[in-house]
């Protein structure tokens, strides 16, 4: 039995140093009870020559569950490393939901001798699968559902499990079909133990039971499981017909990756990106979003160019002016959270963003007046000049302002384009902050003070 309470951060440190000791039986020792989820956090978690070291100890059976779990990056490097042989039994040891989602990672020699060694109903089954697109509820399902007939007893249906001997994990719900394969219930197996066996499966089966069509998205389906706290659930295509199920396992891995992405795009990151890449791959993705920051930095330092004579003349400007840019930006940033987590969870539309944008202007309004008297009253008390302090106190407010509409309207914008608001949507809100900020803040002082 695995330690539950035993942290990531312990067991990396044992790993480290069983390796560096060379003691391989201590290795062994840390991932003997781990799960394959478990086993790929500390791969991702280690630098790249004691990763190969400790994938070199995990038990073949358990390869293939540990390719499913990795990123796709670390994946890559794992197979790197593996020979032909290992590649081909680590894969076979996954279902088809789960080979579908390694295979395109898959050499091809690899996966052309995977297709050759399935029999014809996995060969369909996997094709079909990679049929649909990949951040589809297609891509999610499994095709190991029990369906039964309306028209069946309950005994019927006992005796047609015990023939199977087993059901696939996390079967609570046996789905009920018509003559054609179309869904049209659910029978529980708490019923179908506890009743009376001569009553038919009609009688006792749940008509209302979500089903979730093959092209949903998988964002979707996750939002779905959430609101109506599913286990498991169907999956139709257009025309009704059963084609597979959906449970609660998969969904999570489906929250944890959307989590991940909202997370590295903040940073302008790949959320596959490797922990412990090469220097130089890792620079040159950074290198993108950096050299579009400072095309945004430089456009912001044009117009502080502008009031160059106001910045000569008056020391106290150049002081205060970060001010104004910092507190538009912060205030900025939490409304464009709020707005990017209310997209994310299909909380924001048309409907309701207009009422959406009031209540930030008002937000960003009372903050502003709040926080202009507080700068306004330090800056005449810094500097003895009471028109600087007005006139901080006004660019505050107008930066607060339009760091509030911009909090709203950038990701409601970069959504309509088909872009990710994660992705960019804080390098464009800086540059908007900045460039308002710095504008009203000499603009106004070159107006009254010069």
């Amino acid at each position: 039995m695995a330690d539950t309470t035993e942290t990531l951060e312990h067991r990396l440190s044992r790993i480290h140093l069983a390796l560096e000791n060379e003691q391989l039986a201590d290795v062994d020792a840390v991932i003997a009870d781990l799960e394959p989820a478990e086993i790929a956090l500390l791969l991702e978690s280690l630098p790249p020559a004691a990763r190969v070291q400790l994938w070199q100890r995990v038990p073949t059976e358990v390869d293939g569950e540990v390719l499913l779990h990795v990123h796709d990056e670390v994946r890559s490097t794992l197979l790197d490393d593996m020979d032909h042989e290992e590649i081909v039994a680590a894969a076979a040891a996954l279902d088809t939901t789960d080979l579908a989602e390694i295979f395109e990672d898959l050499p091809q020699q690899v996966a052309e001798d995977m297709l050759r060694s399935m029999d014809a109903l996995q060969r369909t089954r996997l094709e079909e699968t990679l049929s649909f697109e990949e951040d589809s509820a297609g891509r999610l399902m499994r095709m190991d559902t029990i369906a039964v007939r309306a028209d069946v007893s309950l005994e019927t249906v006992r005796r047609f499990l015990r023939w199977k001997e087993s059901v696939p994990d996390n079967t609570h719900l046996l789905m009920v079909v018509d003559r054609d394969g179309r869904f049209v219930g659910a029978l529980s197996l708490a019923r179908l133990v506890s009743h009376d066996p001569e009553m038919a499966v009609a009688d006792l089966m749940d008509r209302e039971v979500d089903s979730i069509r093959v092209d949903m998205k998988s964002r979707d389906v996750a939002t779905l499981f959430q609101t109506h706290d599913l286990v498991s659930a169907p999956v139709v295509d257009e025309t009704g017909l059963l084609l597979g199920r959906i449970v609660i396992d998969d969904i999570v891995d489906v929250i944890r990756e959307d989590s991940d992405q909202a997370l590295m795009n903040m940073a302008g990151l790949d959320e596959e990106e490797d922990l412990f890449a090469p220097v130089l791959p890792s620079a040159k993705r950074r290198a993108v979003w950096l050299g579009i920051n400072l095309l945004t930095a430089f456009l912001a330092a044009w117009v502080i160019g502008r009031f160059e004579d106001a910045l000569d003349k008056i020391v106290a400007l150049a002081v205060l002016m970060p001010i104004v840019a910092s507190m538009g930006g912060i205030a900025g940033s939490q409304t464009l959270t709020l707005a990017i987590r209310g997209l994310a969870l299909g909380q924001i539309s048309r409907t309701n963003s207009s009422w959406l944008l009031r209540k930030e202007i008002g937000i960003a309004a009372l903050n502003g007046l709040l926080w202009s008297l507080v700068v306004a009253l330090l800056a005449v008390v810094w500097f003895g000049n009471l028109a600087i302090g007005a006139i901080i106190a006004a660019a505050l407010v107008i930066n607060m302002l339009a760091a509030g509409v911009a909090g709203i309207v950038i990701p409601l914008m970069l959504k309509r384009a088909g872009i990710d608001p994660a992705l960019s949507g804080s390098v464009i809100l800086t540059t908007v902050t900045d460039v308002v900020g710095f504008m009203a803040f000499l603009g106004l002082a070159t107006f009254f003070l010069l």
